[in-house]
């Protein structure tokens, strides 16, 4: 099962880049783990790989005996995932992301979350020649009020709880502008 955060992941793959297909949690035997969000673009032949870390009080922090772990989780995650799409994908265009809504800057860079994911998307680059798309703070948001945008231009109930949420909250507020006194 999905989290609430992969499945807004899936929902702006599927609606805002044509996503035919999604796959939560793919367990890949071969590269042994866990790719958190797929999404498969058929007629632009484009595959979508994206990890995502949702911490809200933290920010992106996984520590391993008490230190921060992120880049070498990280980096880990995605040669993982570098090596599935490019063994499963030959053929397909490969966009790798990096999702997380909070990720915190600290004057020590040992705690340092932006240093950190420019680490990662540096160690990545060397070692495969990809740029991770990082949407991370201000491009979460900004990601989150573009798939609410197109929420509420959608009439038919979506089957994606996130999604009616969304096309709720955005449809409510186009009622009440129009029924509040200016």
């Amino acid at each position: 099962m999905q989290t609430p955060g992969e499945e807004i992941v899936g929902e702006y793959l599927r609606n805002l880049r044509g996503c035919d297909f999604i796959q939560y949690n793919l367990q890949t035997t071969q590269t042994q783990g866990e790719i958190d969000v797929i999404g498969i673009n058929m007629a632009e032949r484009h595959l979508y790989v994206c990890e995502v870390a949702i911490h809200l009080s933290t920010g992106l922090q996984y520590t391993k005996n008490k230190r921060p772990d992120n880049v070498d989780r990280f980096v880990a995650k995605f040669t993982k995932d570098i090596q599935y799409a490019r063994m499963a994908f030959p053929d397909y265009e490969h966009t790798f992301m990096l999702w997380s809504p909070i990720v915190k800057t600290s004057k020590n860079p040992v705690y340092n979350q932006m240093v950190h994911i420019a680490d990662i998307n540096k160690k990545i680059h060397v070692d495969f020649g990809v740029e991770l798309q990082l949407i991370v703070n201000q491009d979460f948001q900004d990601c989150m009020s573009e798939l609410r945008r197109f929420a509420g231009t959608q009439t038919a109930a979506f089957t994606s709880p996130i999604m009616r949420m969304l096309q709720i909250e955005e449809r409510l507020a186009k009622h009440l502008k129009k029924t509040l006194p200016n």
